[in-house]
């Protein structure tokens, strides 16, 4: 079977294992399934967003690529495979860290974070919720190292995977606490704290590897107590108009 459909096997399998388990053991109680803008998440950002998204960050990829050849020295190529998942694994998470705290730190990258944030019930499919140029910069800079790097293609596909499943992990409404892994890695335990909407500033921006958080002094982890409340301060924002969101971007400043 090809590795393209195996990966969406996992990701939709595992989509329906947090769904069972978020009714099992629920941190917020009677959250429904088909939240308000659970279909804005799943067709807009999910679906439509995701697909073009990723056929124009391709395009950028191969344009940088077609410039510079790199891709054609295969600099990692022969790496054993699991090396070569353990390297972007890393990298791209220790990236990731720091681009997420400068999002909450700069208003001008804030803007294209701030739709990750708006909404008041975070599940499973919420870490869908990305402006689209947070997208772009973000998943360029993730994948173009793969490609120019020469790494083996079912790379890319392995490492969207980890991230998708890890994702959807890291929003889901469950209850779990992870003990002594938790300094390691990360899950909702912390992550839910990162969309609270009465703690400021922002903690735990870490995606995968909880560590940079307690290395950097960002770590936040009062469990067993949990957020009351997550989304905006902001109570203007269109919390579930995803063209909105898009447009709302590039509003003027206030003087």
């Amino acid at each position: 079977m090809r590795i393209e459909y195996i990966s969406l096997i996992i990701i939709c399998s595992w989509a329906v294992i947090l769904i069972i388990l978020e009714r099992f053991f629920p941190l917020e109680k009677g959250q429904k399934i088909f939240r308000n803008g659970f279909w804005m998440d799943f067709f807009w950002y999910t679906l439509v967003q995701s697909f073009l998204l990723g056929v124009f960050i391709a395009f950028i990829i191969r344009s940088i690529d077609s410039s510079t050849n790199l891709s054609r020295l295969k600099i990692i190529y022969d790496w054993p495979i699991i090396y070569q998942v353990l390297l972007f694994f890393v990298t791209h998470d220790l990236w990731q860290y720091w681009f997420h705290r400068l999002q909450h730190t700069n208003k001008y990258f804030w803007r294209t974070h701030e739709a990750a944030h708006a909404t008041p019930e975070v599940d499973w499919l919420v870490g869908s919720r990305s402006h689209s140029l947070e997208i772009i910069i973000a998943q360029t800079i993730e994948f173009a190292p793969i490609v120019l790097l020469g790494a083996r293609p079912e790379i890319a596909i392995i490492k969207a995977t980890m991230d998708s499943v890890w994702g959807m992990y890291n929003h889901s409404n469950l209850n779990i606490n992870h003990g002594f892994l938790i300094y390691i890695f990360n899950g909702p335990q912390l992550h839910r704290w990162h969309h609270s909407k009465d703690l400021k500033p922002a903690v735990n921006f870490s995606t995968k590897l909880s560590l940079w958080d307690w290395i950097w002094g960002t770590a936040y982890n009062p469990y067993p107590e949990m957020p009351e409340r997550y989304g905006l301060k902001d109570e203007s924002y269109p919390n579930y108009s995803y063209f909105k969101q898009l447009v709302l971007a590039f509003r003027a400043w206030n003087r």
